[in-house]
């Protein structure tokens, strides 16, 4: 129980371990957008936010349960599964003409090599531009899963059935992690890259149907202007 005249009570979402008001205060004073990340129990969220009249205001999304639709097999909140939703978060923002961001941690402790750095690590290999270290990356062996695949195969096989039996009953053997990893890595690139040249194409049709239309409008307005004389 705190006691005194000049105890202050802090905010409720900093008593409840949401917000630090120091750094989001830092944040909004850049006026930049903000690379969201954060880690639940299950899943990996990356998100790219703008400051807003009425608060913040969600740009491009991603998670680690959208991987599926890429054929992950794994679980959520490994490193494999962050740094492939930072990948898929970096590619959709570049889709949608954000080339830069800067990282929101929140309250997350920044320490080197965890989650948090590999979805980072994913947005930038996607291509976008966010200060960074280089220090706090995780390896490129344990975004891929390498050392859970090594680790397997030391195993007998009652003790790896055991162990990895989650990833067993997804149809994932613990070594084939690595290439599974690389096959939905690919698999993000084709979609991105499907998506990017419809919107190419799209674009180009209307372009042209603007041109069409602006040459028949001065053609009627010649043919208009000769009448006229």
């Amino acid at each position: 129980m705190a006691r005194g005249a000049t105890y202050k009570v802090q905010f409720k979402r900093r008593r409840e371990g949401k917000t630090n008001y120091n750094k989001r205060y830092k944040l909004v004073d850049l006026d930049k957008t903000r690379m969201v990340v954060r880690i639940t129990s299950n899943h990996t969220i990356a998100q790219l936010v703008k400051i807003g009249e009425n608060g913040d205001e969600t740009l491009v999304s991603a998670t680690s349960k959208q991987l599926k639709e890429f054929g992950w097999l794994g679980n959520g909140k490994n490193t494999s599964a962050a740094y492939l939703t930072g990948y898929l978060f970096g590619k959709r923002a570049l889709s949608e003409d954000y080339d830069e961001t800067i990282l929101d941690i929140g309250l997350q402790p920044a320490i080197r090599g965890t989650k948090i750095y590999a979805v980072l690590k994913g947005a930038l290999d996607a291509g976008l531009y966010i200060p960074h270290n280089e220090s706090i990356l995780p390896d490129d062996s344990r975004i891929r899963g390498e050392h859970i695949a090594q680790y397997a195969e030391n195993m007998d096989e009652e003790e790896k059935n055991a162990k990895f039996a989650n990833y067993i009953r997804c149809g994932l053997s613990p070594e084939e992690i690595p290439d599974h990893f690389e096959s939905v890595k690919n698999k993000i690139d084709e979609a991105t890259q499907w998506a990017k040249d419809q919107i190419d194409q799209t674009t180009r049709i209307l372009l042209t149907s603007s041109m069409l239309k602006h040459g028949n409008q001065k053609q009627n307005l010649v043919e208009k202007l000769k009448k006229a004389k």
